[in-house]
């Protein structure tokens, strides 16, 4: 794997919960990612268009204290979000962030969202993925994730890549490949390399990998972490063949029960 660093300036105290791209600006833009501030006790959610060359915001959407952002995804002209220890969502207006509407979902938890165009996927930290109506906000159908015949636990963020949802497992430097139609997991994405490299840089206060985005234009992949002051644009390659228990040590975790 080999990447290019792109410089974000963030606050120490910032979580990266979720971003993803917008095609309808320019290449040099990112839009709308979930930026989650702590400070003094008080969570306070935004949502933000950030110029990905220097990091600039561009328009900020400030969320209630009372919701943690996550999962975040873009659907025509709509950004759909859902929200941590609740089942409620919002949707907002590409163009100016202002919020359109709240809706209802059936996960149990709102942790990742992503989208091919059509339907949404879900996930809720458990190890279902959900596929749901994104007028109706109905789950038409849902997958137990698996790997070798065994649950894959603490799906996190989603990002909809080539066909297949690609699934942050939440704590590792993992991405699980998903075929969505049958919940198996095809294959693995391995970013270890990258938080090893920012702690070796003296970056000691880095949490977990966390944020992907795609660029289905020009096929990039952008992928970050809570508390990462870098923005990573990576280009995957074959890597050398793992034993099932390293993968399984590397990105297979026992559930979480948060709620």
């Amino acid at each position: 794997m080999s990447f290019l660093t792109i410089l974000m300036p963030s606050r120490r105290d910032s979580y990266m919960q979720e971003m993803t791209l917008s095609m309808s600006q320019p290449a040099s833009t990112i839009c709308c990612h979930t930026v989650l501030f702590l400070h003094s006790f008080v969570l306070q959610s935004s949502v933000r268009r950030v110029a990905l060359l220097t990091g600039k915001v561009e328009l900020l959407h400030p969320m209630a204290a009372s919701y943690f952002g996550e999962g975040l995804t873009l659907l025509h002209d709509k950004l759909y979000q859902v929200t941590w220890l609740t089942k409620t969502g919002f949707i907002y207006d590409k163009k100016n962030l202002s919020e359109v509407k709240q809706f209802i979902h059936s996960m149990q938890d709102g942790w990742g969202l992503a989208t091919d165009g059509n339907i949404l996927f879900g996930s809720d930290g458990s190890s279902t993925l959900y596929l749901m109506d994104p007028k109706t906000f109905k789950v038409i159908s849902k997958h137990i994730e698996t790997y070798n015949g065994h649950e894959v636990y603490n799906l996190n963020e989603l990002e909809f890549v080539n066909g297949e949802v690609w699934a942050n497992i939440w704590t590792s430097d993992c991405f699980a490949r998903i075929s969505y139609t049958d919940g198996k997991v095809v294959g693995w994405i391995l970013l270890q390399n990258l938080s090893e490299n920012l702690i070796s840089s003296g970056q000691a206060g880095v949490d977990v990998l966390n944020g992907i985005a795609w660029d289905d234009v020009d096929r990039r992949i952008f992928v970050t972490g809570k508390l990462w002051p870098k923005l990573y644009e990576i280009e995957l390659h074959p890597a050398e063949k793992k034993s099932e228990r390293s993968i399984e040590r590397l990105c297979m975790r026992e559930p979480l029960h948060l709620l």
